[in-house]
């Protein structure tokens, strides 16, 4: 039988709403729908009746591709679904290895239908947030070592990226959010916001503007989103904005201005913590 296409599925934030057309109708023709089982729950009920459903745990990911795959070639058209979009943090690259390691790129049609990310649902819940050079990091250490992420992190903060902290923490690793903010306080002042956002666009759903010295870890869990800002952003109320840069060029007469240099603020303590315990993956 003639290989059917594999789609990856990015579902977005949760809300229904948030669902591309694109991806309501490529759930709407596939006759499997695979996904890990939370993520299961937040595809409207109606995309899923009359269809073959593949359902996994946490740290299933590699059997959930496997069964996607060979579900798509044995010619059932199939949707393996992600929360936020497939490319970041979630199955699309898991997908095309699985695809790479059995020798089927290329014979089983394979397509990524993008959806809202979650750093995307967390800005817009915050305002303007990310409306310069952003980086985004997770803290998990489940299939990064934690030496790695906490380089790239001092890299970010050191440029002065609006930093993006994807899976802050988890019961397994609850000291990883802690360093984080530890290591941040040597880049950005005390009042520096920081936008922390849970259940985007979901049940139960907060969205809180704090500054970096006011951020208590123990209130962020794996299904928060924390945005620390750089240099110039500040917070409005509610709101928590990272300006263009358009009042700089209009001061500046219509020029381009080159923003100021933002170095290490200060010596401070390493933000390794002493182990690095595992964590959760996202996506």
């Amino acid at each position: 039988m003639k290989p059917a296409t594999l789609h990856v599925v990015g579902l977005g934030p949760g809300d229904a709403q948030c669902l591309t057309p694109q991806a309501r109708q490529v759930l709407q023709e596939a006759r499997c729908v695979a996904g890990y089982h939370l993520y299961m729950d937040l595809v409207p009920p109606e995309l899923l009746e009359g269809k073959r459903r593949i359902s996994t745990g946490m740290r299933q990911e590699a059997e959930r591709c496997a069964a996607a795959v060979d579900a798509a070639l044995a010619g059932e058209p199939t949707a393996l679904v992600c929360s936020g979009d497939p490319g970041v943090y979630a199955l699309a690259g898991l997908a095309l290895e699985t695809l790479e390691a059995r020798g089927l790129a290329g014979v089983v049609p394979f397509a990524v239908v993008p959806g809202v990310p979650a750093v995307c649902a967390a800005a817009a819940l915050l305002g303007a947030p990310l409306m310069h050079d952003f980086a985004c990091v997770s803290l998990s250490d489940l299939l990064t070592p934690w030496e790695t992420i906490v380089r790239r992190l001092t890299a970010a903060l050191a440029a002065d990226f609006v930093c993006v902290l994807y899976n802050p923490r988890s019961h397994g690793r609850p000291e990883h959010l802690a360093a984080a903010l530890a290591l941040a306080r040597n880049y950005r002042e005390p009042h520096c916001p920081v936008g922390v956002v849970r259940q985007a666009f979901r049940p139960g759903q907060t969205a809180r503007v704090l500054r970096l010295d006011a951020v208590n870890p123990e209130e962020v869990d794996m299904l928060s989103l924390c945005i620390i800002g750089n240099a110039t952003s500040r917070a409005l109320g509610p709101y928590m904005l990272t300006p263009r840069g358009y009042e700089r060029k209009r001061r500046a007469g219509g020029a381009a201005a080159t923003p100021p240099e933002r170095g290490r603020k200060a010596a401070g303590p390493t933000a390794e913590p002493n182990a690095a315990p595992q964590g959760k993956a996202g996506g």
